[in-house]
């Protein structure tokens, strides 16, 4: 059930008032009444500058109002994220006094929209944007209006999420992170769809992002599809966890790539049947597994792992039996190939940054608010990503034989 929102006794004494004083009877009344607020908050600020600059509030007599003084005001028209608002900058008698919060020769103040956007793609929260804007300008930013001034970067977001991609990858990595958000005031989680990308120049790439679907082979195959439209033409090796419609989909979309079950998936889905005590052993036991030389040495380290923990941990080893026609494919490639396939620095890091940039954000707003953050998040993370994979060159030449003709 939805909860209802509190709306406190000196609030409703505000919407009152705002209601009364503007006459307020459209979303356009609105937004002119926060014009019209923007620009008394700007002017109380700027008088309470120059009070701070003479030593002395309007109207009182002191030494300091002799040796200077209020010398009226310069009308000044300033841009705004609610359009242009009038104001009018006080002046002193020696002309020494220059505003912070509007410097003499400054007209557009909408760099403070540009700091909003910044600190929400560090992962702030609206309550701690609202106490840094506060600190630095000296006004409130309310959870509407920092919605508004992000919503500037969905043209943004729309252009990155059909740019063109490259036309062959060697590997990319399909993975979910999932966040809590609020839907019709009820909060659940939603997934974030994440496919990172290996290119030719064993750069990686952040080369989608999609919020929110029911996985269904429809949906993945949507995904490839829209994949295929921005330009690819073929992947040799894609990895991804046990989701629901994605082998249909990928033999449909890109009959000749290579589904391999991710290793890490496969790790994490087993330790979460490991007690803390016994998981170091554990996962040092998984690694004899996924680096044995070949698929026959793997699979009897498989069996005898799944020997060695099964009375104590019976579930745990299961998913290696049932799932191996989609690991093994993993023992054919080399181990420089493989590092790279089942090290936790490639999707695991990137989760972590996700988690690590979002922390403070517990429920998300709704699905536009969530892709925003992501999306910000992605540009902070991928823009350090200035170095190819070790050996980059080796592994390329050993995918050009093994894929012969489609590099």
């Amino acid at each position: 059930m939805a909860r209802k929102r509190i709306i406190t006794p000196e609030k409703k004494e505000l919407i009152r008032n705002l209601i009364s004083e503007y006459n307020i009877t459209s979303a356009k009344d609105l937004q002119e009444a926060l014009k019209d607020l923007l620009g008394d908050t700007i002017q109380n600020m700027l008088e309470a500058e120059l009070d701070e600059h003479l030593g002395y509030e309007k109207y009182e007599s002191t030494e300091e109002a002799k040796s200077n003084y209020r010398n009226g005001y310069t009308s000044k028209t300033l841009k705004s994220s609610v359009g242009q608002v009038e104001i009018d900058i006080p002046r002193d008698r020696n002309a020494e006094f220059e505003p912070k919060i509007v410097p003499r020769y400054k007209r557009d103040i909408s760099e403070i929209e540009n700091k909003i956007i910044a600190m929400y793609a560090r992962g702030m929260s609206t309550r701690e944007i609202n106490e840094q804007i506060q600190e630095i300008y000296g006004f409130e930013v309310s959870a509407e209006m920092v919605s508004k001034i992000t919503d500037k970067i969905l043209p943004e977001i729309e252009e990155w999420q059909k740019r063109p991609l490259g036309e062959v990858y060697p590997i990319v990595f399909i993975d979910a992170i999932h966040f809590s958000v609020k839907n019709d005031g009820i909060v659940g989680k939603k997934a974030v769809y994440i496919v990172l990308a290996i290119d030719i120049e064993g750069q990686k790439d952040v080369i989608g992002i999609y919020v929110g679907e029911n996985e269904s082979s429809k949906f993945w195959l949507s995904v490839l599809k829209d994949l295929k439209n921005r330009g690819v033409k073929d992947i040799l090796i894609l990895c991804a966890d046990a989701l629901s419609g994605i082998k249909d989909a990928i033999n449909a979309a890109f009959p000749n790539t290579e589904y391999q079950r991710c290793i890490v998936h496969q790790i994490r889905n087993t330790l979460k049947y490991v007690s803390d005590k016994d998981r170091k052993e554990f996962a040092r036991d998984l690694k004899r597994i996924y680096t044995a030389p070949n698929e026959k040495a793997g699979y009897d380290q498989m069996l005898e792992v799944s020997e060695k923990w099964e009375k104590k941990y019976p579930a745990a080893m299961k998913s290696w039996k049932s799932n191996w026609d989609v690991i093994c494919p993993f023992f054919k490639y080399s181990q420089e190939l493989r590092k790279i396939m089942y090290t936790t620095n490639t999707i695991e890091s990137l989760n972590s940054s996700y988690r690590r940039i979002n922390k403070s954000r517990t429920v998300f707003p709704g699905d536009q608010s969530l892709l925003k953050s992501i999306y910000l998040a992605t540009v902070k993370i991928t823009s350090k990503w200035t170095m190819r994979y070790k050996n980059w060159g080796l592994i390329l030449g050993q995918l050009q034989i093994m894929f012969e003709g489609r590099i």
